[in-house]
């Protein structure tokens, strides 16, 4: 199916899209969703997809016959195979009926015997009252000069053998944001990019990585998505901004041209991110039936 751009253009109203997540508000064009259509149920991932790195097939598609595309609306059905399948209905468009978004994904994920039916639309600016789960995408650009280094803050593979050692109970404590995952790369020697952590009385309490960049597809270098927290017990000592400043450092050393980041609305990432003078391009709305 093709998609016409001047039917699709209009209605996006945040850059985001089917499979790959937010991108670079330049880089949204007919190709790219051509390109994501044209890899449908291959398992192959895109060359500037973010997720190439964590796995050798790419486990979510778009049901393109399923796609409904108009003037007035535009919904992309995807699948994912992972756990235990997930359908979600994406829709590009004013005023969203999540209930119909979500008998749609609910009658579709029958269909592929997928666990979970899951609804997405998108508003340029934050909702005055959110439903669902909804994310603010926000863009980092960096400039030359723009992040300086930050003291404090270390690499992983450079902590003494007992501190690093104490990295396993770091990341058993922070599994929900998946840093028992990230333990489990860094150990199998998989990450190609550092992890940045502070450390205080002998532990590390706070970690960001890994760092890494990739090209998009218009051959900008993008500083990919990372696991980022501190643990409960010690925020508010600054540790965050401090772990942030020195991936920001990271990325401008490292070539970087932006960064995109999706943070969970009044969140503390999201606080961040809003105080580091970040670019808001809008919100995404998840709901499940």
């Amino acid at each position: 199916m093709d998609l016409r751009w001047d039917w699709l253009h209009p209605l996006m109203r945040v850059p985001y899209v089917p499979t790959l997540g937010p991108v670079h508000p330049d880089a949204v064009a007919p190709e790219l969703f051509a390109d994501v259509l044209a890899v449908a149920g291959t398992s192959r991932f895109l060359a500037h997809d973010k997720d190439l790195r964590w796995a050798s097939a790419k486990d979510e598609h778009v049901l393109v016959a399923d796609i409904e595309h108009s003037p007035e609306r535009t919904l992309i059905p995807t699948l994912s195979t992972r756990g235990r399948g997930t359908v979600k209905v994406h829709h590009y468009g004013p005023d969203a009926s999540t209930a119909e978004l979500l008998r749609l994904a609910g009658k579709l994920a029958a269909r592929e015997d997928a666990a979970y039916a899951r609804a997405v639309w998108f508003t340029p600016t934050e909702p005055d009252q959110p439903s669902g789960a909804v994310t603010r995408i926000q863009l980092k650009t960096f400039r030359s000069g723009g992040d300086d280094p930050v003291d404090g803050v270390e690499d992983l593979r450079h902590l003494s053998e007992p501190v690093r050692g104490r990295f396993a109970v770091f990341a058993e404590q922070m599994a929900a944001d998946g840093f028992a995952f990230l333990w489990r790369q860094f150990q199998a020697d998989a990450l190609t990019g550092p992890v940045l952590t502070v450390a205080s009385g002998g532990r590390v309490v706070g970690a960001i990585g890994p760092m890494e960049t990739m090209k998009d597809p218009i051959g900008q270098v993008r500083l990919l998505p990372q696991y980022f927290g501190v643990l409960p017990e010690e925020r508010g000592h600054g540790y965050g901004r401090r772990l942030w400043r020195a991936a920001m450092h990271w990325g401008q050393s490292n070539g970087a041209d932006y960064q995109l980041l999706s943070t969970g609305l009044g969140g503390a990432a999201d606080a961040l991110c809003q105080a580091e003078g970040l670019d808001a391009l809008g919100c995404v709305h998840t709901a499940t039936a």
